[in-house]
């Protein structure tokens, strides 16, 4: 505990560093971390392959390792990233809003940095970087707690962004919580003399610790249960094609899809072909009882439907309207992302409008529910609560406001 207060309190004092740096030696600092990742880069993947052998020795599953794994391509890709997100405009320091008084005060209303912000995580190594250069160039302090599968991936990550940060300003700017003991996170989440928001980032367990145990603002970054609802007026090709996408490209991310509603009308020809190509990558489908009447696949329980599964598991449900459809997801998702497919806009419109998630699509997979796909470079996480932040959180989200109210002696 001495210790973690010692290094939270050293973030504090980091937090009043920060903001004293000009925007150009903000930026100046996501482009020499990048810079550094790439000039790292085998000592990184080497550090990353000891959480891949000791994943593996665990028995984490195939997509949960491919979550966990960084390559050269992933980590360049990383890097660049990040120079996206040091061009991006900067938002500190903005005027959302700006009036006079009729007593003469003018009041400014102006984006401002949270101060330290903590992100709490399981597996994905990539998402340090993200996070850390979100907060930098919203001139935050960050405190980041990785999952212990990917603690030394985290720890060389962390390493050769403090190096960059160093030259700058207090490099504890950026920091790593490198004990993994799950017990640490109750005491991070009652330390409101240091942390000013909260982040957690993985399983619906530990969504629902923070949530229980916070003491500090936090950020609901709940699972993504995501739904993909095809209706008797879709096109097929398109349905198999974004159905395929959401859910095997990478079965591990909160924006897959975990479940497939299917309309009667088109369902046992929609069926048989999306078998026939899910069981080439050895999809595992628990169905309705109308479901089984037109493939082979095993029966969904209840539960099944309220799961995510992280992996290559689905479940399906035969439906009658898009009626149902919008009852279906806003009862068992986790208010994430949920797409249709249609040719039907009236009933596209009805879905966009009833279903009461962070993210709606119409015709396009789900897996666009990220902040480099929107647009933010990155992401801090996604939100499925309703404040202060919904959906992909990129920089606007990682600030609060003050308001500045400039007088010429007046009293009340």
């Amino acid at each position: 505990m001495e210790s973690l207060n010692k290094l939270l309190l050293n973030a504090k004092i980091a937090s009043k560093e920060i903001v004293k740096l000009s925007n150009k030696e903000v930026n100046e600092i996501i482009y020499k971390i990048s810079d550094n990742l790439i000039n790292n880069l085998e000592y990184i993947i080497s550090e990353n392959k000891k959480d891949l052998e000791n994943g593996v020795k665990s028995g984490l599953s195939n997509a949960m390792i491919d979550r966990l794994m960084i390559d050269e391509k992933r980590l360049t890709a990383i890097a660049n990233d990040m120079k996206k997100v040091a061009d991006l405009p900067d938002v500190i320091d903005d005027i959302i809003e700006e009036y006079n008084r009729p007593n003469g005060l003018n009041i400014k209303k102006v984006r401002v940095p949270f101060g330290v912000i903590c992100a709490i995580f399981e597996s994905r190594p990539n998402v340090s970087v993200d996070i850390a250069c979100l907060a930098l160039k919203t001139k935050n302090a960050v405190v980041l707690r990785g999952g212990k599968e990917a603690i030394n991936t985290n720890k060389a990550l962390a390493k050769v962004m403090r190096e960059a940060i160093s030259g700058y300003t207090d490099e504890n700017v950026v920091s790593l919580i490198e004990n993994t003991d799950r017990a640490l996170v109750l005491e991070i989440l009652q330390s409101k003399d240091y942390i000013d928001l909260v982040v957690p980032r993985g399983s619906k367990g530990l969504i629902q610790h923070v949530i229980s145990n916070a003491k500090i603002p936090y950020v609901e970054t709940g699972a993504g249960n995501c739904h993909l609802y095809v209706s008797k007026e879709a096109d097929l090709d398109d349905a198999l094609r974004i159905a395929l996408n959401a859910k095997v490209q990478r079965p591990a991310v909160c924006n897959a899809i975990e479940s497939l509603l299917v309309d009667e009308e088109v369902a046992e020809e929609f069926l048989v072909r999306l078998k026939a190509e899910f069981d080439k990558y050895n999809v595992e489908i628990r169905g309705c009882e109308k479901t089984r009447k037109y493939i082979d696949a095993i029966e969904a329980t209840e539960e099944d439907f309220y799961e995510e599964y992280d992996n290559y598991i689905i479940s399906i449900k035969v439906i009658n309207g898009v009626d149902e459809a919008i009852s279906h997801i806003n009862k068992y998702s986790t208010k994430h992302s949920d797409a249709i497919i249609t040719k039907n806009m009236v009933d596209a419109e009805k879905f966009l409008n009833e279903v009461d998630s962070a993210c709606v699509y119409v015709n396009a997979s789900t897996r666009f529910t990220d902040g480099g796909e929107f647009g933010f470079g990155a992401e801090l996480g996604i939100s499925t609560q309703k404040l202060h932040a919904r959906g992909p959180m990129g920089l606007k989200e990682l600030t609060t406001y003050k308001y500045k109210i400039y007088g010429n002696g007046q009293i009340r």
